[in-house]
């Protein structure tokens, strides 16, 4: 942790989002009618790693994690897992990665009985065995507080990276006095579940760049095409086909700056933009664009309704492969 000392108190930059959950929960009386209580916190994390281990995006010192904690009965449990199961394989389907799952149980150091991790343990390997996915045992490796279902995805180079998280926890409810009233009227502890999708966010950013080499699907890049005009004078013809990209809600550029055409194409495939829109005069009197893929392939002139139509259907389709203007 990072520790800063002021008024002779000792204060640390929050290092996770777990604890400020559990105070709303305690906010108020809770019912079991009420629960499962679903909280989500996106959150800025400080972690005093040591300098010798940080790498770019990969392992850095302050990031965002997509924290999310369910109170639950424990009869809710294996449903609220096989939930954050489905939601974790639908968001990794979505960018074509797949994950890998293992089981980490009880730590050296850790809270909670022995009855409590044991339950926990099984019910992590139950949610696994019921939604049909394998999974490797990492024994010794789960967080102090409970076990955990770690996923992990595999980069280019072939390395894993741990990203999203499943976790049960008995302990914390216990530390921070949770209740809830059940149907026979007495207070019962609930069970906290602990997911995250992504992890760090600044993580999951580095291992797509790498995944996909800078050369983003259309529908995840960061700019989606840049409009080229041949030359100055038909900068007015290119700053309206930008207009019309960006009305679309397409992410579009105007490179009009006072450079050869070749440069800015070379440029734009440089930066791995998905779709150059060159455009001079033939262009400029039919309402058509020529239209370059980065991949350096030529397909010709093409209508400019066609090409916003096209990209608009396939940024839609979250396709991975550049389809646009070609029949």
């Amino acid at each position: 942790m990072f520790l800063v000392e002021s008024e002779e108190q000792v204060f640390g930059l929050k290092p996770m989002n777990c604890p400020e959950s559990t105070l709303v929960y305690r906010n108020a009386l809770r019912s079991y009618r009420d629960l499962p209580l679903r909280y989500a916190d996106m959150g800025r994390l400080h972690r005093n790693e040591r300098s010798g281990t940080l790498s770019g995006l990969f392992r850095v010192r302050q990031f965002t994690q997509d924290d999310g904690h369910i109170y639950c009965r424990l009869d809710q449990v294996q449903d609220e897992i096989s939930g954050a199961l489905e939601l974790i394989r639908d968001w990794y389907r979505t960018f074509e990665i797949e994950p890998f799952y293992k089981l980490s149980t009880r730590p050296v150091k850790s809270i909670g009985t022995d009855g409590q991790w044991e339950n926990a343990e099984k019910v992590l390997a139950e949610a696994l065995r019921d939604n049909g996915l394998k999974y490797d045992l990492n024994p010794g490796d789960g967080a102090f507080y409970g076990p955990k279902i770690d996923i992990d995805i595999q980069d280019v180079l072939g390395r894993r990276w741990q990203v999203a998280t499943v976790q049960v926890d008995f302990g914390q409810p216990d530390r921070f006095q949770l209740e809830y009233i059940d149907a026979d009227g007495q207070p019962k502890r609930p069970v906290m579940v602990h997911r995250a999708i992504f992890g760090s966010f600044e993580r999951f950013i580095g291992i797509l760049t790498e995944h996909f080499a800078g050369a983003f699907p259309t529908w995840l890049a960061p700019v989606q095409a840049r409009v080229l005009p041949i030359s100055e004078k038909f900068s007015d013809y290119a700053r309206t086909v930008h207009a019309r990209l960006r009305a679309a809600k397409i992410r579009a550029e105007l490179d009009d700056r006072n450079e050869k055409l070749g440069y800015r194409i070379r440029d734009a495939q440089m930066r791995k933009v998905p779709y150059m829109l060159v455009v001079g005069a033939r262009e400029a009197e039919a309402g058509t664009v020529s239209l370059r893929p980065r991949t350096g392939d030529d397909v010709g002139t093409v209508a400019l309704d066609r090409v916003v139509g096209d990209l608009v259907a396939e940024i839609a389709a979250r396709s991975a492969t550049l389809t646009v203007g070609r029949s």
